[in-house]
């Protein structure tokens, strides 16, 4: 899990795309706060301790407001167009006690025994749709693949997940297993005595050619 991000929050007059520049010139990200059936309210976040937030793959942070603390979901999280910048943040109140949605990465573990005779590892699921209390978001769900063998695959019901996750997921989707290799398409030999007899037929043809017209 992991540790608890508190981001500072600044006033945010107004709205329009004037007003979001000049605030992000100063450092900040334009923002909103709703739920829990209270009032939506525009605010502003600093923007690197946000971005390192983002990057670290934080989902809840605390935030101070004019109302005292309060921990809020980021839902999503607007970028510039290199997606290198965040220019929007929405955030969502939650409770500490409340169970909330959200994807966490998979992260493979150790070296498929499968691989190493001669096999290739494929992994279609990166990503887990999961439900978990709000303040115990997994940073990421870990899969040990040490005995994984060649035409093996570890399924979204073989996953141990932390105390409290519940996996969203199809239970038989595959998320990683071993495959044999493809062997490479050779030519036959019928078709490559063509492709190399090719060519000296037009070199002679071309020859008698020549000699026809002395």
């Amino acid at each position: 899990m992991a540790e608890t991000v508190v981001l500072q929050t600044h006033k945010r007059e107004g709205r329009g795309t004037r007003k979001a520049g000049k605030l992000r010139q100063k450092g900040l990200v334009p923002a909103i706060l709703y739920g829990h059936k209270e009032a939506t309210i525009t605010l502003a976040l600093d923007h690197k301790p946000l971005l390192e937030a983002i990057r670290h793959g934080v989902r809840v942070v605390e935030i101070n407001t004019d109302k005292g603390t309060e921990n809020a979901q980021l839902v999503e999280v607007q970028w510039d167009y290199l997606g290198k910048d965040v220019i929007h943040v929405d955030l969502k109140r939650v409770d500490k006690d409340e169970r909330i949605r959200v994807t966490v990465p998979i992260e493979l573990k150790g070296i498929a025994p499968g691989v190493t005779a001669g096999g290739q590892l494929d992994q279609p699921l990166h990503m887990l749709h999961v439900e978990c209390p709000a303040l115990a978001v997994p940073d990421n769900v870990r899969v040990v693949i040490n005995e994984l063998q060649i035409e093996q695959a570890i399924h979204v019901r073989d996953l141990k997940l932390p105390e409290g996750v519940k996996v969203l997921d199809d239970p038989d989707q595959i998320v990683v297993h071993v495959i044999q290799k493809l062997a490479a398409t050779e030519p036959a030999a019928g078709e490559e005595a063509a492709a190399g007899g090719a060519e000296p037929e037009v070199i002679t043809r071309k020859k008698a050619e020549e000699e026809g017209e002395e």
